[in-house]
């Protein structure tokens, strides 16, 4: 039996050494600090009986002074993460309050810049009330002001800008006589079939049954088939149901005859991952296939901007603004619009089929906006205005 005592900087030389000295084979007996060092104790051809008193003690002394170095480490480490937390604690609080003074200069400085530009151009300012109350958004609130003349008269300002906003709202000419094959698509609950049913019934009045046919693609909503099934039998119009884009394409090969076909799609949130997968598809199911995106207008902007942006896959050539008579306020939803570039078709409100739906007039949306507001009492303070155009006031006027 062998038994040798290795003293180094660290463990990693201490047992490089035993196996110099000793060979693989060597058994480690104990180990302990001293002071910035490492001790090990190494046996080779060694007893077990003979050291177990011996090893005993050695762990004994080992553990010991173990747990005095494992207490003053603990003791350190929590004095350095109490004094991190310090530290970010303080930071954050600093953070804090300069964001929170940021906030105050800010607010205070558009108070000002509104204030100067309420006394310099006051038609600028009350016309841009009236579009907040609309609820135009404030970029192309801010951009129709800007054409206003300086020397103008409020009334005068009013219909320039206002005649602006319906300039910039696309809308499509009334083509359904022109027939074709259109798929409504859109978030679930926008009107989708409804609408299919109005232009269903405003094409029966005008042409009768004969060369048209509906198409029932929605086989996730309880009921779906159904409902579009009895749509037809009310109309004398045929009916077909698929459960599949694939067995879309084969119904729409099948209806080439038929001038106009309307295609009632399932409801897809603009969240749901399998949205384009499901867009692309029904877009993919016949070569002369056209969509149409279905918009609620009693939604709130930031959704339709959404709607608008996630059903952007489908390609689709315009869109049916439905919820009219449900609708608080228009103005978000024809910003939307605008910043979109898509074409209004159609308008829908009201539940009676063939009377309820019209094609889109930039005018008479126009109107309809500011009828809502004045009907719902809408306001703008002047906390609000001064945020959203006390920044940029120097480019309005």
């Amino acid at each position: 039996m062998k038994i040798r005592r290795y003293v180094a900087k660290d463990m990693r030389q201490a047992l490089k050494e035993v196996r110099e000295h000793q060979g693989p084979d060597a058994v480690i007996l104990s180990t302990r600090n001293i002071g910035d060092e490492v001790e090990v104790v190494a046996a080779i051809d060694f007893d077990p009986e003979v050291h177990r008193e011996a090893e005993a003690s050695d762990e004994l002394d080992t553990y010991a002074a173990h747990s005095a170095d494992t207490h003053d480490f603990t003791q350190l480490l929590n004095r350095s993460l109490q004094a991190d937390e310090l530290k970010t604690s303080a930071s954050n609080a600093v953070n804090a309050e300069l964001s929170a003074l940021r906030r105050m200069l800010e607010t205070q400085l558009a108070a000002l810049a509104w204030n100067d530009l309420t006394r310099r151009a006051p038609v600028h300012t009350e016309v841009l009330k009236e579009l907040t109350k609309i609820g135009v958004t404030p970029d192309l609130a801010a951009e129709f002001v800007s054409r206003i003349p300086a020397r103008c008269e409020f009334t005068e300002g009013q219909r320039l800008v206002l005649a602006l906003l319906a300039h910039r709202i696309p809308v499509m000419p009334d083509r359904l006589n022109e027939g074709g094959i259109v798929a409504f698509v859109g978030a679930t609950g926008v009107g989708k079939t409804s609408t299919v049913a109005k232009l269903a019934a405003r094409w029966v009045l005008e042409n009768g049954p004969r060369e048209i046919a509906l198409v029932s693609c929605d086989s996730v909503r309880i009921g779906a088939h159904e409902q579009m099934q009895t749509i037809g039998r009310l109309l004398g119009v045929p009916c077909h149901c698929v459960d599949s884009p694939q067995e879309l394409g084969d119904v729409l090969a099948d209806l080439d005859n038929r001038r106009l076909v309307l295609v009632d799609t399932a409801g897809i949130g603009q969240r749901d991952q399998r949205l384009t997968a499901e867009l692309t598809a029904i877009a993919n199911a016949h070569r002369d296939l056209t969509m149409t995106l279905v918009l609620p207008a009693n939604a709130q902007a930031g959704a339709i901007e959404e709607t608008l942006i996630r059903f952007s896959p489908a390609r689709p050539t315009n869109c049916v603004l439905t919820k009219l008579d449900e609708a608080a306020s228009l103005g978000g939803a024809l910003s939307a619009i605008v910043r979109a570039e898509l074409p209004i078709s159609f308008v829908c409100e009201g539940q009676r089929l063939a009377e309820d739906i019209k094609p889109a007039r930039a005018h008479q949306l126009v109107v309809r906006a500011l009828q809502l507001s004045r009907t719902a009492g809408a306001a703008a303070d002047e906390d609000l205005l001064s945020r959203r155009f006390g920044g940029i006031s120097h480019a309005i006027a």
